[in-house]
């Protein structure tokens, strides 16, 4: 494929990206990707022969770039596998090319080693002041191109009645994904979406949305409307509005600056403030830090270098903590955590519907950490279609060193009877303990337990009852594994510690393992 577009026998901006996402599935699978490295390992019996086959393809590939984009490989031995690196500005101008042609259908990255990739987009965005004109319509409108990594879309600028349209469709949806990734790195939330029943594909930007985009965006779209206002073909009012809103980027609450919130590929919820002002970046951290937040626990702190963007990204847990600090935090810390949360829902509400439910399910979640007693807790619940009632007795959390691994324990003692018509019957009291520890790349918490053979009904029975007390807790069913050797195991994860902290007893424990295994860049459990 390569071969042909570089004999223009293939399209080639079409080769580019075709390969750039085949290469970061190689690389999702068996690769490294950090700040200034890219690696990809090659192993196998045909280890030697497949490692020089991707390194001539690598060279081919530097062929089609751009000169501001090649970049130079190295292979070498490891432990019984061969390692093809990029380092330095190799690695940068291979991530700069991988940012756009990386992302998968959907729009977003193959995986979490593709966070760097973003840093080190530069795209390009060109205003092609010819095109400024007037439709039979009677609105402005005008061609504005995004480049990078070798790819570039034109996308359509209109000037309607009350708002500003950017926009790109096409039958070719892969079209439409690259349009919405590079609108995307020019810092405006985008999603692909679908015209009615048909096979069009559309990407759309209105005003609110472009005013919180990257500068070099909104210096283009605003000399589109400076054009049109010369011309007197936009109100003269209305054309001072837009051009205020382009000229400081949109902030929807005095004082807070200007957070991009959207979904990752994975539906995670993404909050960042990016700018190559170091000054901009340590001011912003420093007010996380007044709110109550902690850094690396909460957000990541990542300093502009050598003119590229650096920026503040709130975790899960950070907005969840901010949620629970407007409720129970002191007074003035209580004001400002309130505010925070107030514009982080209301830049949740500008990105679209999706974007707005997650961030109030995450709030919603901070604000109830705490607030329910486990003593005296009763609830109703089905497993396996079966009714079971949980009454819980007490309960705690309680942090345990094995072997250097840091584990969390979690205790219930519980009464569960399963509902037969209007009696309860079988009832069980026992302690139902479940053991989180932080486990692969991801350092994700994970708990796990085994259901008793020693107690009524044997080991069928009872991983019943202890789904029944997980669920009614957390309002979350666990994953049960019946295993060959005839044992059963309970499987909790992330999402299990977020019901288990709205009980007061078990909140304060769970947070501070949390911050004590996490680790820094990383959202931990979630």
């Amino acid at each position: 494929m390569l071969d042909k577009a570089l004999n223009n026998e293939f399209d080639r901006e079409e080769a580019l990206l075709n390969f750039g996402e085949m290469y970061a599935t190689a690389l999702a699978g068996d690769g490294h990707v950090g700040p200034d490295e890219i690696m990809l390992t090659v192993g196998g019996e045909l280890g030697g022969g497949a490692a020089l086959l991707r390194l001539a393809t690598l060279h081919l590939l530097n062929q089609l770039l751009p000169d501001e984009l090649k970049f130079g490989v190295r292979m070498y031995m490891g432990k019984g596998v061969y390692n093809i690196a990029a380092y330095g500005g190799d690695a940068a101008g291979l991530m700069r090319f991988l940012a756009v042609s990386a992302p998968s259908a959907g729009g977003e990255y193959l995986s979490d080693k593709f966070n760097e990739f973003v840093e080190a987009a530069r795209v390009e965005v060109r205003l092609d002041k010819d095109s400024i004109r007037l439709t039979e319509g009677g609105n402005v409108a005008a061609d504005l191109i995004i480049s990078e990594g070798g790819a570039a879309v034109k996308y359509n600028v209109y000037l309607r009645r009350d708002e500003i349209v950017l926009q790109f469709q096409s039958t070719d949806r892969s079209r439409v994904e690259l349009a919405a990734c590079l609108l995307r790195l020019a810092g405006v939330t985008a999603e692909v979406k679908k015209v009615g029943s048909g096979d069009v594909w559309y990407v759309y930007a209105s005003t609110d949305v472009l005013a919180a985009g990257r500068e070099e965006l909104r210096d283009a779209i605003r000399k589109v409307v400076e054009e049109a206002l010369e011309k007197g073909w936009v109100d003269e009012k209305k054309a001072k509005r837009w051009l205020e809103k382009l000229e400081k980027g949109l902030v929807l609450m005095e004082g807070w600056p200007k957070y991009e919130v959207g979904l990752s590929g994975s539906g995670a919820l993404v909050i960042r403030f990016g700018s190559t002002d170091p000054d901009s970046i340590q001011q912003v951290a420093r007010r996380l830090n007044e709110i109550g937040l902690v850094e690396g626990r909460h957000f990541t702190v990542k300093m502009p270098e050598e003119g590229r963007e650096g920026y503040v990204s709130i975790h899960k847990e950070g907005l969840a903590y901010a949620a629970w600090l407007s409720v129970y935090g002191k007074d003035e810390q209580r004001e400002l955590a309130a505010d925070f949360v107030k514009y982080i829902l209301q830049r949740a509400e500008e990105a679209g519907d999706d974007v707005h439910e997650k961030a109030t399910r995450i709030v919603e979640e901070g604000k109830a950490r705490g607030s329910i007693k486990l003593e005296g807790f009763e609830k109703e619940v089905e497993v396996d279609g079966k009714t079971y009632v949980v009454k819980v007795r007490g309960g705690e959390a309680v942090e345990e060193d094995r072997d250097g691994r840091k584990l969390l324990r979690i205790k219930i003692t519980a009464e569960v009877g399963r509902v037969e018509g209007e009696h309860i019957v079988d009832r069980v009291v026992r302690e139902y303990t479940i053991t989180f520890g932080r486990y692969g790349d991801r350092n994700a918490a994970l708990g796990f337990a085994y259901a008793r053979a020693d107690i009524p009904g044997g080991r069928e029975a009872d991983a019943e009852r202890f789904a029944a007390v997980i669920e009614a807790l957390t309002g979350k069913e666990p994953r049960i594994h019946r295993m060959k050797d005839g044992r059963i195991m309970i499987e909790c994860y992330g999402g299990h510690l977020e019901g288990f902290m709205r009980f007061a007893e078990l909140a304060d424990a769970i947070e501070k393992w949390l911050e004590e295994t996490s680790r820094r860049h990383d959202t931990g459990v979630y």
